[in-house]
């Protein structure tokens, strides 16, 4: 594939390793260096690439002829990942996406920025996605559905037809959403767990069957509504 942009990875994570493989080999992006925050740099480089502090970023590689992506997973229910989401668009960054050449994405999907889509994901008709969104491998998204910003799907989870998704959600591995089902913001869906009714936001669902735990995520999380 010609590589005719040029990329910037925010993180230096196993998941901003990945990132760097799939965009290097799958996508149209050179990266050309990973950036995190000065405090957190502990050594120089990864994959020969220099690991630059984000505060300086702009002036080594400048918005205008680079774009970027936020590759941090879920700490503290996606607010780490907005965090800096927010701080690289305030720099005028484009934030790129990664869709997977082995997705099924239908034609008329719509998404925002910073959005990566492994492999085996298939995202129907007439969904709506928004910003800041990782979808995990293997994942169903049904037709109409519609998920909100900074958002982390992981694997083999089926959202079905004519659901929302609310802002800051994680859904755990092989969770399930039934039919016309909405998901409020701040919801931490468990592993495995069946949701067949309108969750509320800030809702921790856990086990089989699932129930709401007594905690709120507010509380659990020590995070301002």
């Amino acid at each position: 594939m010609k590589k005719n942009k040029k990329l910037v990875l925010f993180g230096d994570s196993a998941f901003a390793e990945v990132a760097y493989e799939l965009f290097s080999h799958d996508s149209e992006y050179e990266v050309v260096a990973f950036t995190v925050s000065k405090q957190y740099i502990t050594k120089t480089e990864l994959f020969g690439l220099p690991i630059v502090a984000f505060e300086e970023i702009d002036k080594l590689y400048p918005p205008d002829k680079f774009e970027m992506h936020i590759a941090l997973v879920y700490n503290t229910l996606n607010r780490n990942r907005e965090k800096f989401y927010n701080e690289a668009k305030a720099k005028k960054y484009t934030l790129a996406n990664y869709v997977s050449s082995r997705a099924f994405v239908w034609q008329n999907v719509t998404m925002g920025d910073n959005v990566f889509i492994f492999e085996d994901n298939t995202i129907q008709p007439f969904v709506k996605m928004g910003s800041n969104i990782v979808l995990w491998s293997g994942n169903h998204i049904g037709h109409h559905s519609v998920l909100g910003d900074h958002l982390f799907i992981s694997s083999h989870v089926v959202i079905s037809g004519f659901c929302t998704v609310g802002d800051y959600c994680f859904m755990g591995v092989n969770s399930t959403v039934g039919n016309n089902i909405n998901i409020g913001k701040d919801c931490l869906i468990g592993a495995g767990c069946l949701v067949v009714k309108d969750t509320g936001d800030g809702k921790l669902y856990k086990g089989t069957p699932s129930k709401a735990d007594e905690l709120s995520i507010y509380e659990k999380f020590n995070i301002k509504n």
